[in-house]
Order: C-alpha cells, then sequence, then structure tokens
C-alpha cells in the first residue's frame, strides 16, 4: 500500500487517529508468515519500551498536570505528515496492506521511545478501530485538490430549501471484519502487546467544518448578517445529529475511555478526575473536545450566537473538557469559558499569550502550539526556536504549560529537526521549572 504512511494523505493516520488507520478493509485480515515476523519484533521492541520506569514516570505526570498540579511544562511531539520523512515508504517491510499499516504504527511507536523522547507514554496496547461506514448528511462534498495541500469545494447546500435533505448520519458497522482484523493481531502479537478494539468517532464535536463544507464560509459569513435563521437551523441540525450519534454510541456499547490517549488538539488524557477503565464508556466518563476554526473571522459576538450555544448540550455530556486548536482564543475567551468542565485550553501561534496566559492562570491546562514551520527548514534556527519557547515560558510562568509541536506538513527533509525541538524544549521547560 504506497500509502500506508502518508499521514497528511490518511485522515485517519494522525496519533488521533490511529486505532481507524489499524482498522481492516474486508480481506486484508490474512497476515502471511514473513510479514508476521516482522510486526513481532517490532510489537516485542515497544513492549520493552513500554516497560521501561521511565514510562509510569510520564504517565504520573500527566496524571498530575491534567490534575492543575504544578509540574514542569510537559513536551510532545507528533511531527503528523512529516512522519513521510522520517519513516519513508520504502523502509517498511511488510508486504500486505494491513501490515504495512501496522508495521507503521509499531515504529513510530519506537521511534517515539527511541528518538523523540518527549513526555509521550509508550503504552503496552495496539489499537484498532471497528471497521465501518458512516453516511454523509444527505449530501457528498467532494472536494477538489487536498493530498496534503490546499483545496476547494463547491458548497452543496445553494437554496434554503436544500436543507430539507439534511438528514443524521448513521454508521454502518461491519463486525464479521472488524473481529477477524482483531484476531489477525491477537494471532500475530498478541501475547506481546495488549490488542484493543476502540472507537474513533469524531475529532472534534465543533461541529463548523461541517457547516462550512455544506454551506461554504463565504455563505455562512453573509447569511450571519443576511439570513441568521438559515445559520441557526444548519447549526440545530449538526447539534440534534451529533447528540442522536453520541446517544448510539454509548447505548451500544461503542465508547471507550480516552483517559490513557490523545485527547483535543493536543495532550494526552490521564487524569485521576475520570475513571481509568477497559470495555464500555460513557460520555460522562469521558474527555470531550471542541473548537471553531472556520470562524475565525467572525466576531466574538456572533461566535458567542451562532456557534457555542449549539456545542455547549453536546459538550455538557463529558466529564472533562478540551476548547480550541489553531484558532486564536483571546478574543473569545469571555465566551468559551462556559464550557462546562472545561480543562484543556489552546493557545494557538496565532492568539496572544500574555492575555491567555493571565486569563488561564492555574485553573486550566494552557495547551501551547508550537509554529510547526519552525521545523519546516533543512536546518533548524535553534537560538530563535530557544528563545521562543523561552519567551512563551516566561509569559505563562504559574500556568499549567504543556508545548507542543503539530500540525507539520514537512521537516525541511530533516528529520533531526522533531528530535532536536525536543531536546531544546525539554531543556527550557527543566531551565522554567527551575
Amino acid at each position: 500500500m504506497a500509502l500506508s504512511n502518508a499521514t497528511g494523505l490518511w485522515s485517519a493516520a494522525a496519533l488521533s487517529g490511529t486505532p481507524a488507520f489499524c482498522a481492516g478493509a474486508p480481506g486484508e485480515a490474512r497476515i502471511d508468515p514473513e510479514d508476521r515476523r516482522v510486526l513481532r519484533e517490532l510489537a516485542a521492541r515497544v513492549a520493552e519500551l513500554a516497560a521501561r520506569p521511565l514510562e509510569s514516570e510520564k504517565r504520573e505526570l500527566w496524571r498530575r498536570h491534567n490534575d492543575l498540579q504544578d509540574t514542569r511544562p510537559l513536551v510532545f511531539c507528533d511531527p503528523e505528515n512529516g512522519w513521510n520523512e522520517i519513516i519513508a515508504g520504502e523502509q517498511l517491510s511488510c508486504r500486505g496492506p494491513l501490515a504495512r499499516r501496522w508495521e507503521m504504527v509499531l515504529r513510530k511507536e519506537i521511534y517515539w521511545g527511541q528518538r523523540l523522547q518527549d513526555d509521550k507514554v509508550i503504552e503496552p496496547v495496539f489499537d484498532i478501530g471497528y471497521t465501518c461506514d458512516e453516511e454523509d448528511w444527505g449530501f457528498r462534498v467532494q472536494p477538489q485538490g487536498g493530498a496534503g495541500g490546499a483545496y476547494v469545494w463547491e458548497p452543496v447546500i445553494k437554496e434554503e430549501a436544500d436543507i430539507e435533505r439534511l438528514h443524521a448520519p448513521t454508521l454502518r458497522i461491519d463486525q464479521e471484519t472488524t473481529r477477524a482484523t482483531v484476531e489477525a493481531a491477537q494471532e500475530a502479537f498478541g501475547d506481546l502487546l495488549q490488542v484493543r478494539l476502540t472507537g474513533v468517532w469524531w475529532w472534534s464535536l465543533g461541529m463548523t467544518l461541517d457547516l462550512s463544507l455544506l454551506r461554504g464560509l463565504e455563505g455562512i459569513m453573509l447569511d450571519m448578517i443576511d439570513r441568521p435563521h438559515l445559520v441557526h437551523r444548519l447549526m440545530a441540525i449538526l447539534r440534534d445529529g451529533n447528540m442522536k450519534k453520541l446517544d448510539y454510541l454509548e447505548a451500544n456499547g461503542l465508547l471507550c475511555s480516552n483517559t490513557d490517549r490523545y485527547v483535543g488538539s493536543g495532550g494526552f488524557g490521564y487524569t485521576r478526575q475520570l475513571p481509568e477503565r477497559s470495555g464500555p464508556a460513557r460520555t460522562a466518563q469521558m474527555w470531550g473536545f471542541g473548537e471553531s476554526q472556520e470562524t475565525v473571522g467572525i466576531s466574538p459576538h456572533m461566535f458567542a450566537e451562532f456557534i457555542l450555544p449549539y456545542q455547549l448540550p453536546l459538550l455538557e455530556r463529558f466529564g472533562l473538557n478540551c476548547y480550541g486548536c489553531c484558532e486564536p482564543l483571546d478574543a473569545r475567551w469571555h465566551v468559551v469559558r462556559q464550557v462546562p468542565r472545561l480543562r484543556r485550553v489552546s493557545v494557538s501561534p496565532w492568539a496572544d499569550l500574555p492575555k491567555m496566559a493571565a486569563q488561564l492562570g492555574d485553573r486550566y491546562i494552557l495547551s501551547y502550539k508550537a509554529p510547526p514551520s519552525d521545523l519546516a527548514v533543512p536546518r533548524l534556527h535553534e537560538e530563535v526556536i530557544r528563545r521562543g519557547l523561552r519567551g512563551v515560558l516566561q509569559a505563562a510562568r504559574g500556568c499549567r504549560v504543556e508545548l507542543l509541536m503539530k500540525d507539520n506538513h514537512t521537516l525541511g527533509g530533516n528529520p533531526r529537526n522533531a528530535i532536536r525541538w525536543v531536546q531544546i524544549a525539554r531543556q527550557e521547560a527543566e531551565r522554567a521549572k527551575g
């Protein structure tokens, strides 16, 4: 499978969607003996890394951090599309498409533990997602372009009458393929790693991406002035559809705890304030997440009228919540702070950092997103990066800080950029803690 490592092309291949990336397609669940040998060697290395006392220390550090105790700033780097330059397709040894995807995931875990050496915990588990299809909202949106770059699309809701065709998406789970995929993993390396079946049913419950795909960004912004009832009507349909989806997932035991997983737009969910459990979970036992990057161009007043009121009923269901991604939240913080049990708040490179630090204090996690452009060069400007991180940590003194590097499209052809960024970030985190 040529694209098995292209995280920019495989939307499910980013860390938050690893189980979906590891799910099997019909007919894929046969692992040949040579692929099995490769996977077992890699799984054994992951298990060895996961058994280190260091992993227990990192796990406890995340728990204290997420419970708002005073810790050093935590550091996490997911190179995302930069993995293409770290582990190229020709470096993969397996031949079968499913085995190649599994090999990529295992090699990434080993790289995290041996080379990146950030605060990501290497767990002795291997997560596999359900094989399933999800219907659209009644319209098939077909973007043109993409492949890691820009894309355009034609909005499908052109007239108000088109809204009548909208309906909540439904899930169709291929239980036979799902079962065969899990059994194949169990047989291949289940004695080395715990194979877990887990659903990745959403990334964000923000809904404004679906809104913009259906109506178009320009259309949304004009509607907020010319036809506000139309935006309210669309957001209500999206809210009710997502609520129906959560009800279905919960009633059918398809949700699982995410306390030991990547949550929100960065960071990990370890906490003593939610149950760490196996088996089906309820939303009240999980982290939730909302954001609204697509509405960065509207006023806080419009955000308060058209967006957050429809997100709140969904986020109300969760035990703890994360909010924000790339959008700056400083101007709309007085609105966002209404999110119930809000714990992790994204502070993007476009946010007013001193203002956000003053607003968050030690009452929330300040999840700082370092500029991915810092790594998109053949050779790092190390002193620029160091000064930037030092300035961030000085401005956020007294806050509960995590330093994240993500959203990378390239590492400038130099995989060592990610390693070196982690080293600098850790040095500055230790220096800030003093």
